[in-house]
């Protein structure tokens, strides 16, 4: 029997994860075909003003449920750091992180002018003091 090194491991977990994500934005479609379509992957990650406040943590996640009201997002994952182990390669310092699945880049553009997605900038950016954004398209 072949021995199951760390290298072929991480494969392996990368290609079950990636297929999860994919069956997860799939199902969250409503029964609208998504073959042929370039699916977008918007990842934001926020930093506090205030960091470690608990308080402002749960208020800028109050604030990012409210962008569940925009249809044109097909999931949206809110969370914070995993706590898990430290490497050079894991970047623990943000606060809050929401991940945003569209169907295609014109859904994640009417999202960014949304009336809900601008109240929530009004509304909520006194807390951050930095955000980074990364979106990914995916075929």
């Amino acid at each position: 029997m072949e021995q199951f090194n760390r290298r072929k491991f991480l494969a392996a977990a990368t290609v079950l994860a990636t297929g999860t994500v994919v069956t997860a934005v799939s199902c969250n479609t409503s029964g609208s075909d998504v073959k042929g379509k370039t699916q977008l992957v918007h990842h934001v990650f926020f930093w506090l003003k205030n960091a470690g406040s608990q308080a402002d943590r749960a208020k800028l996640i109050e604030g990012l449920e409210t962008l569940k009201g925009i249809k044109e997002i097909g999931q949206l994952l809110i969370g914070t750091p995993a706590g898990t182990e430290k490497r050079d390669v894991v970047d623990h310092s943000y606060d809050v992180s929401e991940l945003m699945f569209f169907n295609n880049k014109e859904e994640q553009d009417a999202y960014q002018v949304h009336p809900i997605h601008k109240a929530f900038v009004d509304n909520y950016s006194h807390l951050w003091d930095k955000v980074v954004v990364y979106d990914t398209l995916m075929a």
